[in-house]
């Protein structure tokens, strides 16, 4: 195994839901799950393909209850390629005499293959598969399927067809609800070769249209066989018989084409569908069309850890799996970033937080997508205003999950699978989703210096966010403090007072720092608007001085909670909640990282405990330097000291059950300084998160995109110390002991750079170009660098 190749030896059905995950390819507009081609779902297999951004919305009434969800949607299957030899049973991976068995994603070049040999009576026959969904032309994937009969002459029967019946069945858990989401409208022939499907989501009417061109070849040259047209209400197919003799090899190729109804440039999208499946060219010349955009989008983004072959493979496999779900293709559509990628169906795959973790990577790597998924975020702001008008709010109120118009898609109940009970859902709370949204746009403006998104879009953004805060918090006379009340923050597991009636905590900390943060970036924009610009901003948004100056107010007055010495509330009465027995409840359960369904199966809550989720105040110092937390604090009259960030980053270690994948991520940054070596293995931890699917069966309803692209920052940023802040590239690195060397490629307000980083010293190559110099800063040491020049800076601490 390569930091290239994903390699599976030998077939295991319980192992097969993971692999199928891990072997998805796509190209950020949609993407397959690495299936069997001749399997139909089930418990074993789950042939999933999905197009970003394509919804549908059904009801389901479950125990007097009526369950609303809009649904990422499992659209029709054009894998479906099945065969058998003579006139023996279609074969199946899970009953067939398997002699050899390997599959293999490579990851550079984005295809998944597949080799089997086996027994059929006394015949023995190999197969050989590679597919892709194409990274070149984004309505485009292909499967090439080579038999070669190694001790038998006869017929091969194939059939190769598109599979319209399928549900959305992916996580078991949603099974209980609707998970019907299609209608087929027509089935038919496009030519000899080819076939098509048309179908519509059943309540989003949107159109989904597929094509699927057979031709057999042997000896690379076509063979024309007799086919037979199988029609039924929601499938169709192409079936035929070939003849083999002893030794030799008949490959087919199925290029399917895939347009739905909100594409752009087309007419109508079974018309298009057929036409561009017409003039496609052979699956060799697809393939390598395919190959050269995955080189380049690896000129863009590689990164490399000098002598550690396993984490290169698990760091390239996550990048691959970021940009299989918003890669350049994807800029061109209103999409936002789904926290379970486009490989699975959990969390229905909605809009979440997770973009906070994705962005750094994107800013850096693909500047312009990053500027296109956040105008996702603009084109729902007048829903994100209508929701925070509904709520008594001013300004801009975004959902927590977002789906196709920016309305709340969380849902209202959910199953807790280890009881068996529905239970309210109460995280659509967690309104820090609107300081994620002004947190990115910012720093996407750090980063790129685009003063023209800034001025025309993240701007707006930005101060109807902030009056939105202003609007929030309530001043409390007595204290002479604002208040954020009836929230809750990124832990997840607290979402309301032990027994209270009503759901929300008061004062999130994590919340109330980082909404002083987003009025201070607004109060920022005065300034850094251009004048005319900036004037009619002001006039469309009708923002008035007074309103500013009650911004600055707040942002100095906002109430913190702290207790003990010198620990930063979570919450405000965090402190009164009982102590977990740690001990006793991993003796009992072993895997703990979800005590919120482990304690609700008891009959108890966790709102009673000092547990956590995940990180919450620990988001802190992710997101800020110690610098800027410690300028807020001394802004709202908090004390803090050099020991503020290592005293709150022990307490709460202790108290997480690190249930989220982001977890991991975050606690590796936020020790990053303090203890590199600790820092370090949780670092392992969240390499391991998908590859080895720590949470227990996650992975295969979804790979986690936020841990996947945090853990490669962790490389990019945490460990090399990157920062764009001001007008200013900063370094300052923190390698943990088994990095002798760290390389990544970056791209900086159009500057390209290489940089590498070892224990001694800091090495940045500015590529050729026109771009302007920039300024780079490594531990003080600032030097001006133009395109064409190497810059090397000696460490400090370099022994």
């Amino acid at each position: 195994m390569t930091e290239w190749l994903l390699v599976y030896k030998g077939y295991d059905p319980e192992e097969e839901s993971l692999r199928e995950a891990l072997c998805t390819v796509g190209n950020g507009v949609f993407a397959t799950r690495g299936a069997a081609p001749e399997a139909r779902a089930g418990d074993t297999h789950y042939p999933g393909t999905y197009r970003i951004g394509l919804y549908d919305r059904q009801e389901t009434t479950i125990e007097d209850k009526t369950v609303a969800n809009e649904s990422l949607v499992n659209l029709p299957n054009w894998l479906d390629f099945a065969f058998r030899v003579e006139d023996g049973d279609w074969f199946s991976v899970d009953d067939a005499d398997l002699l050899e068995y390997e599959q293999r994603f490579d990851i550079r070049e984005g295809i998944l293959s597949r080799h089997i040999r086996f027994r059929a009576g006394d015949r023995t026959t190999s197969v050989t598969q590679r597919r892709f969904v194409s990274m070149a032309d984004s309505h485009v994937a292909a499967l090439e399927t080579t038999f070669k009969a190694e001790d038998w002459s006869g017929t091969l029967e194939v059939r190769s067809g598109l599979d319209g019946g399928v549900r959305n069945e992916g996580v078991e858990r949603y099974r209980q609800l609707e998970t019907r989401h299609l209608d087929c409208l027509e089935t038919g022939t496009v030519d000899d070769n080819s076939v098509f499907l048309l179908v519509r989501t059943l309540q989003s009417h949107v159109r989904i249209a597929e094509a699927a061109r057979n031709r057999v070849y042997r000896g690379g040259e076509a063979v024309e066989v007799d086919r037979e047209l199988v029609q039924e209400a929601d499938y169709v197919a192409h079936r035929f018989t070939v003849a083999l003799d002893e030794g030799e090899e008949l490959t087919v190729e199925k290029v399917v084409t895939l347009f739905t109804s909100m594409d752009r440039a087309i007419s109508e999208c079974s018309r298009a569908a057929r036409e561009h499946l017409q003039e496609s060219p052979r699956f060799s010349d697809l393939l390598r069309r395919h190959v050269l955009a995955w080189s380049q989008n690896w000129r863009h983004a590689e990164i490399r850890v000098g002598e550690q072959e396993n984490t290169d493979l698990a760091v390239n496999l996550y990048l691959c799996h970021t940009l299989q779900t918003v890669s350049e293709n994807t800029a061109d559509h209103d999409v936002g970033i789904p926290a379970r990628g486009i490989h699975g169906e959990a969390y229905r795959g909605h809009v979440f937080w997770d973009e906070l973790f994705v962005f750094p990577v994107l800013d850096y790597h693909f500047p312009e997508l990053t500027r296109s998924l956040l105008k996702y975020r603009y084109r729902r702001l007048g829903a994100a205003r209508r929701a925070a008008r509904e709520a008594g709010y001013q300004g801009a109120m975004y959902p927590w999950q977002s789906g196709s118009n920016g309305q709340e898609e969380s849902q209202t109940w959910h199953l807790n699978p280890r009881s068996g009970r529905w239970v309210r859902d109460e995280t659509q709370l967690q309104r820090h989703i609107n300081v994620a949204i002004p947190y990115s746009i910012w720093k996407h403006y750090q980063v790129t210096n685009d003063l023209e998104f800034m001025a025309f879009y993240g701007a707006e953004m930005i101060l109807e966010i902030a009056r939105f805060w202003a609007s929030k918090a309530e001043y409390d006379r007595a204290l002479d403090r604002y208040q954020i009340r009836r929230i809750i923050g990124p832990d997840e597991f607290h979402t309301r007072y032990p027994d209270a009636d009503e759901p929300g905590l008061n004062n999130n900390a994590y919340t109330n720092i980082m909404a002083v943060w987003t009025l201070m970036r607004a109060l920022e924009l005065t300034d850094l608007l251009p004048g005319r610009r900036r004037e009619l901003l002001w006039e469309k948004l009708e923002i008035r001085r007074l309103e500013l100056e009650h911004w600055e107010d707040i942002s100095r007055k906002m109430f913190v909670p702290l207790h003990g010495d010198g620990i930063i509330s979570q919450f405000e009465g965090y402190e009164k909640l009982e102590e977990l027995d740690w001990d006793a409840y991993r003796e009992k359960y072993g895997n703990i990282q979800r005590l919120d369904r482990i304690l609700e199966a008891e009959d108890d809550d966790i709102n009673r405990y000092k547990a956590s989720k995940q990180a919450d105040v620990l988001m802190l110092f992710y997101l800020l330097s110690a610098e800027q937390i410690g300028d807020i604090l001394h802004r709202l009259r908090y004390p803090f000291d050099r020991d503020t960030i290592p005293r709150n980053i022990d307490y709460y270690l202790k108290r997480t059950s690190h249930g989220s994948t982001l977890s991991g991520v975050v606690h590796a940054w936020v020790l990053a300084r303090a203890n590199r070596e600790r820092s370090w293995r949780f670092f392992k931890r969240s390499l391991e998160s998908d590859i080895s699917d720590i949470q227990g069966g996650t992975t295969p309803e979804g790979i986690h995109l936020g841990a996947m692209a945090g853990t490669v920052d962790l490389l990019q940023r945490c460990y090399s110390g990157l920062e764009a802040r001001g007008s200013v590239l900063r370094l300052e690195p923190c390698l943990p002991s088994d990095v002798q060397k760290l390389h990544f490629n970056l791209q900086y307000r159009s500057n390209w750079l290489e940089v590498d980083v070892t224990p001694e010293k800091v090495s940045v190559h500015a590529q050729p170009g026109s771009a302007s110099p920039i300024d780079v800063d490594v531990e003080g040491q600032r030097r001006t660098i133009s395109p064409g020049t190497r810059v090397d800076f000696q460490l400090n601490d370099a022994a």
